[in-house]
């Protein structure tokens, strides 16, 4: 069977909601990347089998398959065909795992994946009327930014509460205080503006015209234990909640996209291979620990233990989230998970989310010249998705 190596991977900064990438089309910030990635790496898109990027939500400006019109705004030829995918958060991720699917069956030997999601520019969306212009009664009119909407009255309540209610329920069921996800935030956000500082994410990111934003819009420098102590706790209605603004990840505006190929089929050096995959459900509302098993059958599929891995990317959603997922594998060092900080600080937007993660433990492991890294990513609805690297 081929191997699928990672030649590139490469994605704008983040912007915050109605912030720095706000003005911009979630179709033309696909396009950018897309055409990065194939600059970088001097590759002619015509060679380019498939495109495939997830997006979450799909609702308005991305609608109608953002990957094939992503392409097109790019100067792909138009032999170049595009799919786009969604598994809600693990979107970007899921994208990567169809494009490494299509190299190791022989289908293809190039695929351009990613994602792409602009919760700026997310629209409101209104069901339609039972008969046009009703005398009566009155619609409701839904954000599709974030969150659920038009759920099925025949789910159990249980599995329609907010991701921020099942945070809460985490932080609950596994004794994560408050103060641990303040904590665990303020690292976030630390080690991600170092990071940045040093120059870490240099080779990684691509500029966005015209916008001035030279690093990830969410990062505060000088956040504190005691400046998150003071927040508002958001989803518990009797007032004992743990979960905040300041230790959930925020809304956001970015792309990202990861050059996958059989050995070869790129005139670059590889960043590393794809050697595991695996993805997990559990009840809807226990998704924030579903990567726990969705990362170590990844890496039992790929021959190895949590005692081989040096470097682990695990998606910020919330911090009780990541500090539950962290307490699921005893047998990895907490010192190796984000250590150039994750989405509470750098954001989440949600469809490009996977491309970063995946891209960041690539491009450390061509920083290192050798290792074992796992990207892993919650997903809402309850599942997992986890992709283990080699170099």
């Amino acid at each position: 069977m081929t191997v699928t190596h990672i030649y590139d991977a490469v994605r704008t900064p983040f912007g915050r909601a109605g912030g720095a990438l706000s003005g911009i089309r979630p179709d033309d910030l696909a396009a950018m990347v897309m055409r990065a990635t194939v600059e970088r790496a001097g590759l002619d898109p015509a060679l380019i089998d498939d495109v495939v990027f997830g997006d979450a939500n799909q609702a308005g400006e991305d609608n109608r398959n953002v990957a094939r019109f992503g392409a097109l705004l790019a100067g792909f030829p138009t032999s170049v065909t595009g799919a786009t995918v969604n598994r809600l958060c693990a979107s970007g991720l899921e994208a990567v795992v169809q494009g490494s699917r299509a190299i190791e069956s022989g289908d293809a030997r190039v695929v351009l994946a990613g994602g792409v999601e602009s919760m700026s520019r997310a629209p409101y969306v209104v069901e339609k009327a039972s008969k046009p212009f009703p005398a009566v009664g009155n619609q409701t009119m839904w954000n599709t930014a974030i969150g659920w909407r038009m759920t099925n009255p025949a789910l159990p309540a249980r599995w329609t509460v907010s991701n921020g209610e099942a945070a809460e329920g985490t932080a609950r069921d596994w004794g994560i205080s408050r103060e641990e996800q303040d904590a665990f935030a303020v690292r976030s956000h630390r080690l991600a503006a170092a990071a940045w500082a040093a120059g870490v994410y240099d080779d990684e990111t691509v500029p966005v015209p015209d916008v001035g934003l030279t690093r990830d819009e969410g990062i505060r420098d000088d956040t504190s234990v005691e400046t998150l102590a003071g927040l508002k706790a958001l989803f518990a209605s009797d007032g004992a909640g743990t979960v905040t603004a300041g230790n959930s990840s925020p809304i956001n505006d970015g792309a990202s996209a990861v050059l996958l190929g059989a050995e070869g089929a790129v005139d670059a050096e590889p960043l590393a291979v794809i050697t595991g995959r695996g993805v997990h459900g559990v009840d809807p509302h226990l998704f924030p620990i579903a990567p726990i098993e969705a990362a170590n059958k990844a890496l039992a599929r790929a021959g190895h233990t949590w005692a081989d891995v040096d470097v682990v990317e695990l998606n910020e959603a919330f911090a009780s989230q990541s500090l539950a997922c962290i307490a699921g594998w005893p047998d990895l060092d907490p010192g190796k998970v984000n250590i150039h900080g994750g989405a509470l600080a750098i954001g989440h937007p949600l469809g490009a989310s996977g491309g970063r993660i995946i891209g960041h433990a690539a491009h450390e492991l061509k920083r290192r010249g050798r290792g074992v890294a796992v990207a892993a990513i919650c997903i809402g609805v309850g599942q997992g998705l986890a992709i283990v690297l080699e170099r």
